[in-house]
């Protein structure tokens, strides 16, 4: 390695350091060490919680919308740039998850009633989770009270409406199980 690569690689490490303790002076909290790129969470920080040794890599969101909402993410667990984590109750990832750039992960969408207008709506929330070990590819969409069973593969660019067993693939919009994963 050379010396521009190594001093890249440290100042790297010293600015991700620094956010993690900004991060956490705000409320974050942090099961060990993490990798932590310029993220956002545009409000309560407290309802955050990220696993040993997770890297969230640039432009990821972490919303949570209500005081009550939990977002946690397992340890090892990789998230992508442009990833979008929009909780109004609770979203679970599991350890050593890898979500691919641009996802949209979410607990909660809007009642209907042609009668009012969209934004005068109630929210109507179920937790999502995904399980540990999954792989989510780039854009891939899932939806509240979705659960990802452990292992699961979700392909580039799926919708995830319905909850998905352990050790599966699924791929389309809807996902839909195209193979399963032997152990």
């Amino acid at each position: 390695m050379d010396l521009s690569t190594r001093a890249f690689k440290l100042w790297q490490s010293f600015t991700s350091r620094i956010r993690a303790a900004i991060y956490s002076a705000l409320g974050m909290k942090f099961e060990g060490r993490c990798w932590l790129q310029a993220i956002e969470w545009p409000l309560r920080s407290r309802c955050i919680t990220i696993g040993d040794r997770a890297a969230l890599d640039r432009g990821v969101t972490l919303l949570a919308t209500d005081d009550a909402a939990r977002i946690v993410i397992g340890a090892r667990t990789y998230i992508n740039r442009g990833t979008f984590i929009d909780a109004s109750e609770l979203i679970e990832i599991g350890a050593d998850a890898m979500i691919g750039p641009r996802c949209y992960i979410t607990d909660h969408d809007h009642a209907f009633n042609a009668t009012e207008p969209p934004g005068a709506q109630p929210l109507i929330c179920e937790p999502t989770r995904i399980g540990a070990r999954c792989w989510l590819g780039a854009g891939v969409i899932v939806l509240k009270g979705v659960t990802i069973g452990e292992g699961a593969v979700v392909g580039a660019g799926s919708v995830v409406v319905k909850s998905l067993p352990p050790r599966v693939v699924a791929v389309g919009n809807p996902a839909r199980v195209v193979k399963e994963i032997a152990r």
